[in-house]
């Protein structure tokens, strides 16, 4: 389109486009073919497309979808192209799952590989730096299970997948509070020990006395609670 023919005002382009009235009628076809070139994609790529995306299932998933795009709006492009493309993304996605099943190595290099963020109640900033998780979405993530402290959690894994697995201590013992600090009425309902105090930083706990110049062993931080039980 050439820049004098270009106008705001112009409705008819805006809404309709410059395309016959009769591409809406084949629009529809290529609506319906496009649907059910994803639909046998999908099924034939597996049951993770179905559930929780991973990186080879997103990759994947955008791939159709750049693929796909064009065909279905373009009424000068054939849809010949989107099958291949189509084709191509369910033979490399199944090609990959086959030799991640097979090799162990490579499946930890295309799908990652888990990594424990809380061990034994205490948070390792070492990993969640690592893996760039924040202690504010590593704690919401256990308020959201309904845990009040880290006394109730022997370990947390990020998955590969992107999401976490919590494992339980058998018998809670005393830790740091994750409740928001400013919610001081649900923070005063919690019972806390007389003894044992807790490193603010990572939950490490220690038996009292405590000076304002103890380290704390795992993070070397100085600022200690009372842990909560």
């Amino acid at each position: 389109m050439k820049p004098d023919e270009w106008h705001l005002d112009d409705w008819q382009r805006i809404f309709v486009g410059e395309v016959p009235a009769s591409f809406y009628i084949e629009l529809l076809f290529r609506a319906a073919v496009i649907y059910l070139l994803l639909i046998v994609c999908m099924r034939f790529m597996g049951k993770r497309m179905s559930g929780l995306l991973g990186r080879n299932e997103l990759v994947a998933m955008v791939s159709l979808a750049a693929a796909v795009g064009i065909p279905l709006t373009a009424p000068d492009r054939g849809l010949l192209p989107a099958f291949i493309i189509g084709f191509l993304v369910v033979y490399i996605e199944r090609w990959i799952s086959s030799r991640a099943y097979k090799n162990r190595k490579f499946d930890k290099y295309i799908f990652g590989r888990m990594d424990a963020l809380v061990k034994d109640s205490v948070i390792d900033h070492a990993a969640m730096k690592k893996v760039r998780v924040s202690r504010e979405r590593l704690v919401a993530q256990l308020r959201s299970l309904g845990y009040k402290h880290l006394g109730y959690v022997k370990r947390v894994y990020l998955e590969a997948g992107g999401f976490f697995t919590v494992v339980e201590n058998e018998k809670p013992q005393p830790g740091l509070s994750i409740l928001p600090t400013w919610d001081k009425e649900f923070n005063d309902r919690l019972h806390h020990s007389n003894d044992i105090l807790v490193c603010q930083t990572c939950g490490t706990t220690k038996k009292k006395p405590v000076t304002d110049k103890t380290k704390c062993p795992y993070c070397s931080d100085i600022n200690w609670t009372q842990a909560a039980l």
